[in-house]
């Protein structure tokens, strides 16, 4: 039958709309790759904030910036900011400004070792804060000058490490959690458990601390050429004002901004009537970095595993915070090994543990691609229990004297509701068949045969699953690993000196050893393909994989107001409330023993 004039018309216009749409996309893609030209001014001032949560990345998408959609600020890209400043000939000095922050101590180092490795170029680097706490005064220490207000306060006042538990207030409720753990220092149920700290919990956090609060006294007399003594009896009588904090010798100056400004203007050799040009890490994140001659040459992928474990896809909600899924983190470390132009694996590992299953199965691809090539990792802030478990059997490990690694344990269980269900007046009953159909009852108590299925299956994950792997991997004997395991969690010097790690450093450091056991050349940079790649704008605006922004619901987003708004306490009781709905189905959990808060 012969189109209609009607039909034949509608085609063609149709076909118009297709392609303009097409060209408008071409069109933004064009411009959006030009944005690596940003025009930097001569004898610039870069000036990076430092504060919030500076998660370890976050993919950008260039056509965001196209339509002003703001993109929250990494770690990694924070990094790259510094590295790209030091080799670019416009940039004349960088002004940290820094704010609270909630990124850990092994972050802390990190950013520390940037900054003195920025200072090699020879540019001034300065350091500006309002009101230092311990992490915010310890990064700024490194700055070849710190200053802030004459009216600032600097809380460089020693450590407090809190942990709360919750026993109490499940009693309350009538809720009583029954749990298995193996180890003398696998505490994560103890929050539900316990009132207090149990000794082993107690004698591990005094040593943490113990590490961290010597590393803390230990830098910043050397990067402020005082004594360590004076630095224990400054720590004693904090807080200290921005005037007195000059005299003590932690800060070079108590100035205000401005002040500080003027300062970098004589440095470098303005006139006295020139404006200072400033460029913020927005506008500079988008100068490209192979246009500065980094990032380029042979491909080494970096898998970022941030996050608690879980099986199926990688995805965040308030409750559960950021989740590691098994399956988003097997499939990119797949590519990486298929993928023959792909040199070199580097996983950065910031995860506090989680499900057994899950870690195992993300060891077994790494397990895999090492046969086909280097596998490096790089751990950040925490990587421990199951987070230690995907590392274990890398060609390298890499941390920084801060993290928090190890925690070779685990504990399953389920919380009984019982008494919570005759409070509320809530009555149910059970008809089984099957001699263990009743493992999962959440209002009985584990039968003496219940517990020990569930024992039996605790002692093989650990035994024949855990304490082996980790032998093979950092070649110990079995019994060594269990003398280190237990639980126990280490700082990444305490875990150099036991033979869990190789080497301290960052995300640069493990990519030098990974180009190093690839035979790559050390005086050429390598390309960083970052997986798992990022959602584009437009994969977000139709709802594509994982991320929905831009398709919740007005339901969704309320929640996540009311949560968002509630203390953070409650939330990370949440979380683990959260965690133990997981356990009821019989799921093991290696997991950090407490999420441990050093302030």
């Amino acid at each position: 039958m012969a189109t209609s004039k009607t039909a034949k018309t509608l085609l063609i216009i149709g076909g118009i709309v297709i392609a303009f749409v097409l060209i408008s996309i071409i069109g933004l893609v064009l411009i959006a790759e030009s944005i690596g030209k940003t025009s930097v001014p001569e004898n610039s001032v870069l000036v990076l904030k430092v504060s919030g949560e500076l998660p370890d990345h976050v993919p950008q998408d260039p056509l965001a910036n196209l339509f002003g959609i703001e993109q929250q600020q990494s770690f990694s890209s924070l990094l790259m900011q510094l590295r790209k400043a030091k080799v670019d000939t416009r940039i004349g000095a960088v002004l940290l400004d820094i704010e609270f922050s909630s990124f850990g101590w092994g972050k802390a180092d990190e950013l520390r070792r940037a900054i003195k490795d920025f200072r090699k170029s020879g540019k001034p680097i300065y350091a500006y804060t309002e009101l230092g706490m311990n992490k915010e005064y310890y990064v700024a220490s490194a700055a070849e000058k710190v200053f802030m207000p004459p009216t600032g306060d600097i809380y460089v006042n020693g450590f407090a490490a809190n942990v709360m538990f919750y026993r109490g207030s499940l009693d309350k409720l009538g809720i009583e959690p029954e749990v298995i753990q193996i180890g003398k220092y696998k505490n994560a149920p103890d929050q539900y458990t316990r009132k207090e700290m149990s000794e082993g919990q107690r004698e591990v956090i005094n040593a943490i601390l113990d590490d961290l609060y010597g590393r803390l006294v230990d830098n910043i007399a050397k990067d402020r050429k005082l004594s360590a003594e004076t630095v224990k009896e400054i720590i004693d009588t904090a807080p200290h004002r921005g005037t007195e904090a000059k005299k003590l010798g932690l800060i070079d100056g108590a100035k205000y901004r401005d002040e500080i400004y003027a300062e970098l203007k004589k440095k470098l050799g303005y006139k006295e009537e020139d404006k200072i040009r400033k460029i913020s890490a927005s506008r500079y994140k988008e100068v490209r970095s192979d246009s500065l001659g980094l990032n380029t040459g042979e491909r080494v992928a970096v898998i970022y595993a941030s996050g608690a474990i879980n099986t199926g896809r990688s995805n965040s909600s308030p409750f559960g915070g950021k989740t590691l899924g098994s399956d988003t983190i097997v499939q990119a470390v797949d590519r990486a090994a298929e993928d023959e132009s792909i040199k070199a694996i580097v996983l950065r590992v910031d995860s506090p543990g989680g499900s057994a299953l899950a870690s195992d199965l993300m060891w077994h691809s790494i397990e895999n691609a090492k046969k086909k090539k280097p596998v490096v990792v790089s751990m950040a802030d925490v990587a421990a229990s199951g987070g230690y478990y995907i590392s274990t059997n890398a060609n390298k490990i890499v941390a920084e004297p801060s993290t928090l690694t190890g925690s070779i344990g685990v504990f399953l269980g389920k919380p009984v509701v019982k008494g919570f269900y005759d409070w509320v007046g809530v009555t149910n009953e059970y008809v089984m068949r099957g001699k263990n159909a009743g493992l999962f009852r959440e209002t009985e108590k584990w039968t003496e045969e219940e517990r020990a299925k569930f024992q039996e299956q605790a002692n093989y994950i650990y035994y024949s699953d855990f304490v082996p792997k980790v032998a093979k991997g950092r070649n110990m004997s079995e019994e060594k690993v269990n003398s280190l395991g237990q639980g126990r969690v280490w700082t990444g010097k305490q875990a150099k000196v036991n033979g869990l790690i190789d080497e301290f450093g960052g995300l640069e450091k493990a990519i030098e050893i990974a180009k190093n056991l690839a035979k790559l050349p050390a005086d050429k940079d390598v390309k960083r393909v970052v997986m798992p790649q990022g959602q584009s704008l437009f994969d977000q605006f139709l709802g594509r994989g994982e991320d929905t922004t831009f398709t919740k619901t007005e339901e969704q987003k309320a929640k996540e107001a009311v949560i968002k708004a509630l203390p953070e306490d409650v939330r990370r009781s949440l979380r683990y409330a959260n965690l133990f709905d997981r356990m009821k189905r019989g799921e093991a959990m290696m997991m950090l023993p407490y999420e441990l808060e050093i302030k």
